[in-house]
């Protein structure tokens, strides 16, 4: 069905056939490619242009992990016979204002983007006032269907002296560089934080309160990313939380519940986000949320109330930035194309943590395949690159493979070394595929490479 068909069936009492509200990538995207198929959209965005991602997210967390490397680069290259003329010194005000024109740019991009799509972008928060009409900077406006795409924003624990605390959407506009850090959490952004400021020269230090971070990734990665993180220099405090903390002369005075005080100069709170639901009015619709207070959708992401539609971060899903475009592409085809999606594959979606070393994950942990299989197959490789044999350091690197037994079929690949991200996008494609562990070893090896391992994991390791 063609733009000019779709619009002469569009039911015309309405100001547009879509309102999003929030300009982030599932927003974004989401009016963008609804508009492809002649529908009237209109964004409203009361902050920056990319959200999360382009702004506090994604973007600038990874420039800050490439500044974060060099420093042991400058170290590696000794072994290869590089000498530096003088030590090397780090300016946190170049990293951290050429971040915010690259993000400026970023920015531009984006309404640019709206713009050539013909979508209507207004300034400003907007609330829901009806299941048709949304309210925002003093003007009503009627739509067939609004879109909730507002994400999360972050949240912090109540303890004395909270307040001191920074949160991941201000961490990264620092006046001054911490030379004492502390990050408080266990998820992605705790470790990628304690990596990169540790990278960049500060004492960093990570408390959590559990045995381990990264809860729901495999055991084997968190543990092997745990002990090459600490020789690297990170101080990692669990089974520990923090109990106050107090401004004194010299920087914050940290006292945790294991009766321990730490002195840094910096305490990031990153420990978790929430749906970013605060004025919106989807309370006076009475629009049903999950435990975690998350928007509760159907597979057409459709609210309770069904002109109310909801993606990304604000439902509750993996909190990726691909996660959302891919839903914003479905949720388009399911409201204003001719064809039904299949659903989305939320359980093989890769996905990368940039602490140092990085890790990278697609598919089912060890541990979720020993409760989904009658029997598995674990085939891993823990070995030093082959650049760490002149470089000098002793960083290592994990790849492991999971396997159904009974099909072959390789149900979950993990990396943890040197571009993981990278290597792990390749290796997604084939576990998404459902390729079997005979068609990995039937692929030929790149040699040399630590991605090779890939394919020539003969063994089991375990079963």
């Amino acid at each position: 069905m063609g733009p000019d068909r779709l619009q002469e069936n569009r039911v015309s009492d309405f100001d547009y056939d879509l309102f999003v509200i929030g300009a982030g990538s599932g927003g974004v995207r989401a009016a963008r490619t609804a508009a492809a198929t002649g529908a009237r959209v209109a964004v409203a965005e009361d902050r920056y242009l990319g959200g999360t991602c382009v702004n506090v997210g994604c973007v600038p967390k990874k420039l800050y992990s490439y500044a974060a490397h060099f420093h042991e680069a400058f170290e590696d290259s000794g072994g290869f016979g590089w000498q530096l003329a003088e030590e090397p010194s780090f300016d946190w005000a170049t990293l951290r204002d050429n971040k915010i024109g690259e993000i400026k740019r970023l920015n531009g991009i984006y309404g640019r983007l709206l713009d050539n799509a013909d979508v209507r972008l207004i300034n400003g928060r907007a609330s829901v006032v009806d299941a048709h009409h949304v309210e925002v900077g003093g003007e009503t406006l009627s739509a067939e269907k609004i879109l909730v795409a507002v994400g999360g924003w972050p949240w912090v624990p109540d303890f004395p002296g909270n307040e001191l605390t920074l949160n991941s959407n201000q961490i990264f506009d620092l006046d001054d560089f911490p030379q004492r850090f502390l990050v408080l959490g266990g998820g992605y952004i705790a470790v990628e934080f304690a990596s990169i400021f540790n990278g960049l020269g500060s004492e960093s230090h990570l408390v959590y309160r559990g045995e381990l971070f990264l809860r729901g990734f495999d055991n084997e990665v968190r543990e092997f990313t745990r002990d090459e993180m600490a020789k690297k220099g990170v101080n990692l405090h669990f089974n520990t939380n923090i109990e106050t903390i107090e401004k004194v002369e010299t920087g914050l005075k940290v006292t945790l519940t294991d009766g321990r005080t730490l002195e840094v100069d910096a305490v990031l709170a990153a420990t978790g986000r929430r749906p970013h639901l605060a004025g919106l009015g989807l309370d006076r619709l009475d629009v049903a949320t999950n435990d975690d207070g998350s928007l509760k959708v159907n597979e057409r992401f459709e609210t309770s109330v069904p002109s109310i539609l909801a993606l990304g971060d604000v439902t509750g899903g993996p909190e990726l930035t691909p996660v959302a475009l891919e839903e914003a592409m479905k949720l388009v085809e399911h409201h204003f194309g001719d064809t039904t999606p299949e659903p989305l594959d939320y359980e093989r979606v890769a996905t990368a943590v940039f602490c140092h070393p990085n890790i990278g994950t697609v598919g089912l942990s060890e541990e979720a395949a020993r409760e989904r299989f009658e029997a598995i197959r674990v085939y891993s490789a823990d070995f030093r690159p082959m650049k760490h044999t002149l470089s000098g350091s002793s960083e290592r690197s994990l790849m492991k493979l999971i396997v159904d037994d009974a099909s072959d079929v390789v149900v979950g690949a993990h990396m943890v070394g040197e571009e993981a991200g990278e290597i792990i996008q390749g290796i997604a494609i084939a576990v998404r595929a459902g390729l079997t562990k005979a068609q990995f070893d039937q692929t030929v090896g790149i040699h040399p490479t630590g991605a090779e391992e890939f394919v020539t994991m003969r063994t089991p390791t375990r079963r």
